[in-house]
């Protein structure tokens, strides 16, 4: 996978369909978890505040000098974690203001998260669900490739611990961060 594949979504890329597996995830609670982040602690997820908490999900970002898994592009949903933590990145301080936080959250180790957020110097944490435990615990949609088991790509929107709206499938990857913006904007007092 070349550099500039990471950084641009092809413009045929198929398009995820709603298989209805992110159904349940509106009205549930967070469960009493921590997972370690990319500024390294533990988030308690059940603790995250009182105010709206943006917690996008995708499969797996990649490095400038590895390939992707076999297919990738061709894996409905797949492609686009890189534009999209950047979109998140480009819209921080928009979502900031008003009165959300971000994180991230993939199946990919804590290091492997590191190594991404300062290349693309994301302004807010990324979470490392690498034992499944959330996952699980939510039944989050997941798909495999590669070997690997990894997350279908959806944003939670929280409040008070609780699930409050779920974006499933997300995509375009890149505009999802404004989608949840504009969410957040018609919610604003």
């Amino acid at each position: 996978m070349a550099r500039e594949d990471l950084y641009t979504l092809p413009a045929d890329l198929p398009v995820p369909v709603d298989d209805g597996a992110a159904l349940h995830l509106p009205g549930q609670r967070l469960p009493g978890l921590r997972l370690p982040s990319t500024a390294g602690r533990e988030v308690q997820l059940n603790a995250l505040g009182s105010g709206w908490t943006v917690l996008y999900c995708y499969p797996r970002t990649g490095r400038p000098e590895e390939p992707g898994p076999p297919a990738w592009d061709a894996i409905p949903g797949a492609r686009g974690c890189t534009p999209q933590a950047c979109s998140y990145r480009d819209h921080h301080a928009e979502v900031h203001a008003l009165g959300a936080q971000v994180f991230g959250l993939s199946t990919q180790p804590t290091a492997y998260q590191q190594e991404m957020a300062q290349r693309l110097h994301l302004p807010y944490e990324v979470l490392s669900d690498a034992e499944f435990r959330l996952t699980e615990a939510l039944a989050l949609p997941m798909f495999e490739a590669g070997g690997m088991r990894l997350l279908k790509r959806l944003t939670l929107l929280i409040r008070a611990g609780r699930i409050e709206a779920c974006f499933y499938p997300v995509f375009p990857p890149d505009a999802d961060a404004g989608h949840v913006l504009s969410w957040l904007r018609e919610r604003a007092v």
